[in-house]
């Protein structure tokens, strides 16, 4: 069987930042730095909407929908179906505090399965110019699960043709960090 053709980046394939929308992965208790650096991005470019988003390793697509959107189920399914609807109420709580007042329209949307695919299936749909990331929270739990599952950013780097900003969350002293082989 011949190895399918992976489309690489190409001028052809760039959209052009100026009037395109900006996608933005947010998780829950995530720094407003994240947000607020999109929404800053998206006023620069003059970017028609700011799609934010979150997708939930605990579920799974049904569908995806031309728009963006999913319909979605719990991977396990002894789990109440509904405990996702309070963290996507919680999120958009959250998210309604932060950019009160935007000078530009965005819309939440609840994705689910792995980050970096739901973030380019809604890049994809909605034309966006770029995708918006934060950085994980600093602590050896998060340096765990980055270990164990990967940088959202980088996957997003290495899988899709949008640029991706990743937004630092916190910085470390060069002085104080040795390298692995020290």
């Amino acid at each position: 069987m011949a190895a399918r053709p992976v489309p690489q980046p190409a001028i052809d394939r760039m959209v052009e930042p100026a009037g395109h929308a900006v996608v933005v992965g947010v998780t829950p208790g995530q720094d407003e730095l994240v947000p607020l650096t999109a929404l800053a991005w998206a006023r620069a470019v003059r970017a028609p909407m700011i799609h934010l988003a979150y997708a939930d390793v605990s579920r799974y697509i049904v569908e995806e929908h031309p728009d963006g959107t999913v319909t979605h189920a719990p991977v396990d399914p002894d789990t109440a179906d509904s405990d996702w609807r309070t963290t996507e109420g919680d999120l958009q709580d959250h998210l309604r505090r932060v950019l009160a007042g935007a000078d530009v329209p965005w819309r939440f949307t609840y994705l689910a399965g792995r980050p970096d695919r739901a973030l380019t299936h809604l890049a994809r749909a909605v034309d966006a110019a770029a995708i918006v990331v934060g950085t994980r929270a600093p602590g050896t739990t998060a340096h765990l699960r980055e270990l164990l599952e990967g940088s959202v950013a980088v996957h997003l780097a290495h899988h899709q043709h949008r640029p991706v900003l990743t937004v630092p969350l916190s910085t470390v002293d060069w002085k104080a960090t040795k390298a692995p082989w020290q």
